[in-house]
């Protein structure tokens, strides 16, 4: 079965003519303008994707690229690619608009995948280049044994998880799916003062992490792991710390982080404990999105340094965890943070370059660690119903590691990224997640 047709007032053809306008090239903001020079100029690959697992008979590839090209146009942001810097800008790259929107070039399908290569497959797509002469985005169709995966990668330049995830959902079978772009909202009611944003500005300076023994160059190959977790024993997990059930829970980041914590002591990659020193700082990305931007894209997020516990037991680390998480206001540090990168001057100075090595280096955070919730029900497209989904980060400089969850439905998946040097970790730090999450929960 493929996805329902498009409304019969609108075209039929790949492209949607109502949105096809070019606009004239603009200056990034500050962090897509650090992503895009991370991979330009420091060699990272900044590549991101969001997957998710069907269970159905897959969508013809006409039909996906039928349905995107009426419930993707809509979306500026789709159209845009690095533009040329002009004499005038002094380097800072540029995003130009594109006037069209070319579903047959970005919607591809690639070839049957078996659950047992699916990790191989997917990192092998993960890794190809995207196209330079369009805009850094692609959506895969890859048929499986009982169903089909969508993964969706982009440079993170144009799009943050967030973004990603939005595009995908716009694809499902929902009533507001073809719902335009909102931007603006009320602001948040915790708006800090000006003294506490500059004391957690002047703390976000501080180095909160060590080099450890997995810290080091990232070669550009990748291996990723895909690790299961039935919802019932996260939320078992969550529960753990509290002796009366009416009381409020550990939150499934909280959960995560600590998880998080306990495998990478198992696995002795967490080198010793110092207390004298700093340790092992997870970072965690945070969406700034006010209300009524549920649909912006772009990167519209900020990280705020978690540290993770390295006591023996496994509750002692979650309430640790927990009680910093909710004496931190972790939203408004974010908002904050993000106020001031947006307003940096759009030029390139030798102290931003600096500023830029430090926050991408082992001793500002240990390595990254994003944990989401997709608050969603039953999603479908056509007869397929979503199952699960999963996030695969780009590794930055120095970093040749990165974990993520992402929870919907039943399962979350615990997802591990390394580079091809550090593949031996991939797998036993995904399942030791998992297992400590087990060991919360019973």
């Amino acid at each position: 079965m493929t996805p329902p047709a498009p409304p019969s007032h609108l075209a039929t053809s790949s492209t949607a003519p109502e949105h096809d306008t070019a606009r004239p090239a603009t200056a990034m903001p500050p962090l897509d303008a650090w992503m895009h020079r991370q991979q330009s100029h420091g060699g990272s690959t900044m590549t991101a994707a969001l997957l998710a697992w069907f269970e159905g008979p897959p969508p013809t590839l006409s039909a996906l690229r039928s349905s995107a090209a009426f419930r993707l146009a809509p979306f500026e942001r789709l159209r845009q690619m690095p533009g040329a810097a002009g004499p005038a800008d002094g380097g800072w790259p540029r995003w130009s608009t594109g006037p069209h929107f070319e579903a047959a070039h970005h919607i591809v399908e690639s070839p049957d995948a078996a659950s047992t290569e699916l990790e191989v497959d997917i990192a092998a797509l993960f890794t190809a280049p995207l196209d330079p002469c369009r805009p850094p985005w692609q959506l895969h169709l890859i048929p499986t044994t009982g169903g089909f995966v969508l993964l969706f990668r982009a440079h993170h330049a144009l799009l943050d998880g967030r973004s990603i995830a939005t595009l995908l959902r716009a694809l499902f079978d929902e009533k507001d799916a073809l719902r335009p772009p909102r931007v603006g909202g009320p602001a948040p009611a915790d708006t800090p003062s000006r003294t506490r944003r500059l004391a957690w500005a002047l703390g976000d300076l501080l180095p909160k992490a060590r080099p450890l023994p997995f810290h080091g160059p990232v070669d550009p190959h990748r291996v990723l792991c895909f690790c299961p977790v039935p919802r019932k024993e996260l939320d078992a997990a969550r529960a753990s710390l509290r002796s009366d059930a009416s009381a409020d829970r550990a939150s499934a980041n909280a959960v995560f982080l600590s998880a998080t914590a306990g495998a990478l002591r198992n696995l002795g990659v967490a080198g010793r404990p110092l207390p004298a020193l700093p340790g092992i700082c997870a970072l965690v990305p945070v969406d700034v999105r006010a209300d009524g931007e549920s649909q912006l894209l772009g990167n519209h997020y900020a990280t705020v340094r978690v540290p993770l516990p390295q006591q023996r037991d496994a509750r002692a680390r979650l309430g640790a965890v927990d009680a910093f998480i909710r004496r931190a206001a972790i939203g408004a540090r974010a908002r904050a943070q993000a106020a001031v990168v947006s307003s940096r001057p759009r030029k390139i100075t030798p102290l931003g370059n600096a500023a830029g090595r430090y926050v991408d280096s082992p001793r500002y955070f240990s390595l990254l660690c994003s944990s989401v919730s997709t608050h969603a029900g039953d999603l479908t497209l056509g007869s397929a119903r979503l199952t699960k989904m999963a996030a695969v980060p780009p590794l930055g400089p120095g970093h040749p590691l990165a974990v993520t969850a992402i929870h919907h439905g039943s399962t979350s998946v615990v997802t591990a990224v390394t580079d091809h040097n550090h593949r031996d970790l991939a797998r036993p730090l995904a399942e030791g997640i998992r297992d400590e999450i087990r060991l919360l929960a019973h």
